[in-house]
């Protein structure tokens, strides 16, 4: 390119520069096409941000419906008043309640002829279980019902010796007779009832005797003492059982409903144990806590471990807690009150301070928080949250990243 044309668009670009400037509307697109500035120096169109708007920086929002808070699972809890606890962690063993442990066994020699229940079955108290044959019992039957036969019998001649003895009728030699036999065949009555008593036979079981048929007399229930679950059954159908080094324990119920939890605690934690203590259980699987108390606390230290057997019993009303599983027990050893708690997994950290996420009607703002005392649980908030506020307690991580997103993005 020649001098004399540089020249030539040198003069038009000065030309256009300055009519542009005459010109208000097309000044603006000027510049940006020639890439100067008003001071000379290059720069892009400049945007800013509306004025009257808050921004996310400056108030701290994030913007969530209700689906999107859903679907992110984060779940919300009141702030409120609450109790700091220091807490003992120990390890454990959940194991069946000893009050709610029994072992059906028969009174009697006999052949199972049924078998009503089977391994891991539900029974209620005083459920047939199995149905025994045994002669033993036919004859305690037979014994019972000829005494009955026999006292009622003898009743009746008591009672019209009497009545001819009051007359003056009969001798009174007469009367006496009559009045002993009466009374030795009321005694073998009893004796003979408290025979079937013996043999596991019930006030209910005797009084239908008289109505049963010859061939049921030989037939023996055998009932569940508790409500349960059948966990063992050592007998099969056809078992002889009863006397004479045969199986005696046909069935073990266990109820489940409450179990006991074995703990070990060090001698040097003992003086801080004391019964009726709570007991926070957790374990490895299983998703949230168990409450329990304290109920017995052995004087003696187990030989090999040097620790001492502490038992706490909790419910299981929903079969959570199986027998044998290695469980970790935080017993509560002091509490203290606060006016305000919120769960330790409702605080984040950002930068220096420690800060919780408010339920607000476009979503969630940050709150700056002063934390005071803290257990395992919750945490004590001296300044920043008033009871009632709703905090989010769950996934609070997610929260932070999209605040932490939203900062960077301004």
């Amino acid at each position: 390119m020649t001098i004399s044309r540089i020249f030539v668009l040198i003069v038009v670009l000065v030309i256009g520069i300055a009519a542009a400037s005459l010109i208000p509307g097309l000044s603006q697109g000027v510049r940006f096409v020639t890439g100067f500035g008003s001071g000379g120096v290059a720069s892009g169109p400049r945007q800013e941000k509306p004025t009257g708007e808050p921004s996310e920086e400056k108030d701290g929002i994030i913007k969530l419906t209700e689906e999107q808070i859903t679907a992110a699972g984060v779940d919300l809890a009141a702030v409120q008043a609450g109790t700091l606890a220091r807490r003992i962690v120990v390890p454990g063993t959940i194991v069946p309640s000893a009050d709610r442990i029994a072992r059906v066994a028969v009174k009697l020699s006999g052949t199972v002829a049924e078998l009503r229940k089977r391994l891991g079955d539900p029974v209620a108290k005083d459920e047939v279980l199995a149905i025994l044959e045994s002669r033993e019992v036919a004859d305690a039957k037979s014994e019972y019902l000829a005494a009955r036969l026999t006292d009622e019998l003898q009743q009746e001649l008591f009672e019209r010796d009497k009545t001819l003895w009051d007359k003056r009728v009969s001798t009174e030699q007469q009367f006496l007779r009559s009045r002993n036999q009466a009374s030795q065949a009321r005694m073998r009555l009893n004796i003979a009832r408290q025979k079937l008593f013996a043999l596991g036979i019930d006030d209910g079981e005797i009084a239908e005797l008289p109505s049963q048929p010859e061939a049921t007399l030989r037939r023996q229930a055998v009932r569940s003492p508790i409500s349960g679950h059948i966990v063992e059954r050592k007998v099969d159908l056809g078992t002889a059982v009863g006397r004479d080094n045969l199986e005696t324990e046909l069935f073990v119920v266990v109820d489940l409903d409450r179990v006991w939890i074995e703990l070990a605690v060090s001698p040097a934690d003992l003086p801080v144990v004391k019964e009726q203590q709570s007991v926070s259980i957790t374990a490895r699987g299983i998703l949230g806590k168990a409450d329990g108390k304290i109920i017995f606390i052995s004087p003696l230290l187990d030989k090999e471990t040097r620790s001492a057997r502490v038992v706490a019993e909790m419910g299981n009303t929903d079969g959570v807690w199986r027998p044998g599983s290695f469980v970790t027990g935080a017993i509560v050893v002091d509490e203290q009150s606060a006016p305000v708690v919120a769960p330790i997994s409702a605080i984040q950290t950002i930068g220096n301070e420690k800060v919780v996420f408010v339920r607000a009607p476009e979503g969630f703002q940050k709150r700056s928080i002063v934390p005071g005392r803290s257990d395992d649980r919750v945490t004590e908030v001296l300044s920043g949250l008033q009871p009632g506020e709703s905090v989010a307690v769950s996934n609070t991580f997610l929260l932070k990243a999209e605040l932490l997103k939203g900062l960077a993005e301004d």
